[in-house]
């Protein structure tokens, strides 16, 4: 399968062509750091979603932060104040 990446500034579109999902899916992101517009990426039968939507229907919507205890409290040991 094939992806196309595309992207616009005000005066040009421009559009990337990607036989990864990965790799086409890193440069819409890159874009989109770089201050590209109407980021998106079409998949071979022709869905287009942004990166972000991409890599939720990839990865899964972020969980929460795990906090990990100090290493000495997770030992039960008390921390010296």
């Amino acid at each position: 399968m094939h992806f196309t990446v595309t992207a616009r500034l005000p005066a040009r579109r421009f559009a990337y062509q990607h036989a990864s999902v990965l790799t086409a899916l890193d440069q819409g992101m890159s874009l989109i750091a770089a201050g590209m517009a109407e980021v998106t990426i079409t998949d071979g039968s022709g869905e287009a979603r942004t990166p972000a939507a991409l890599y939720q229907s990839l990865f899964g919507a972020p969980g929460p932060l795990r906090r990990h205890p100090a290493h000495g409290q997770a030992h039960g040991q008390a921390r010296a104040a």
